[in-house]
């Protein structure tokens, strides 16, 4: 199958989103893996909650907002640690295959992007951090529309900006939920299902489920 682009969901795609605890887990305190999960789910959570309410915040704002929450939840947390761990998520670690694979799918003569909440300047540190620059073309970043995934307006970003159809994208996330809503929309979505998660949404089905990227390449 050929497509004119291949898009990628950020955080959790293609960063992993608690290597920022990961780092610094000795001074985050008793349950480090329970801050990092209470963080990434609260940051998720805030997102749903303010796109349909047209109360939006940036998402370095709700990343900041979530961070506070699990610190103060998670018993014998350094509350303290709070900066260290926002600065950490500025450069991410990005997956092992992540910079091959990219490079690969840019060298087929597809568009390469990021479509993500992250703020425009979150994306960059990001990619920037991962030496991920040379093989993407864009970072699409719904602040330009000052809404979240799974609001349709976030995906269309892409169409537009490069003139194609929905099905002339392959969409890879690793949030199950995201590829439904991406489905939806009219993508061709590959659920990178890193963790072995249960399949859910039934109904919207990815085009396909892998543990990582190395399946994209069997696209090209």
């Amino acid at each position: 199958m050929s497509y004119k682009a291949f898009v990628f969901d950020a955080y959790g795609t293609l960063f992993d989103v608690h290597s920022a605890v990961a780092r610094h887990a000795e001074a985050v305190g008793e349950n480090p893996a329970r801050v990092s999960e209470i963080w990434r789910n609260k940051q998720l959570e805030y997102t749903w909650t303010r796109s349909p309410t047209g109360k939006y915040k940036d998402f370095w704002t709700l990343t900041s907002e979530a961070l506070e929450f699990a610190l103060e939840a998670v018993p014998g947390s350094n509350k303290s640690v709070h900066k260290t761990l926002m600065d950490a998520y500025l450069s991410l670690d990005c997956y092992p295959e992540v910079p091959a694979v990219l490079a690969k799918l840019k060298e087929s003569g597809a568009k390469t992007a990021i479509l993500s909440n992250g703020s425009p300047e979150m994306l960059a540190s990001a990619v920037k951090s991962a030496k991920l620059d040379t093989h993407l073309d864009d970072q699409f970043s719904v602040h330009v529309v000052r809404k979240f995934k799974t609001d349709f307006g976030t995906y269309s970003m892409v169409t537009n900006a490069y003139e194609i159809e929905p099905e002339e994208v392959a969409f890879q996330s690793s949030n199950r939920w995201d590829a439904a809503a991406a489905t939806a929309f009219g993508f061709d979505a590959y659920w990178i299902n890193r963790t072995g998660q249960p399949q859910e949404y039934n109904d919207l089905p990815p085009k396909k489920e892998l543990k990582d990227l190395n399946g994209l390449l069997e696209l090209i």
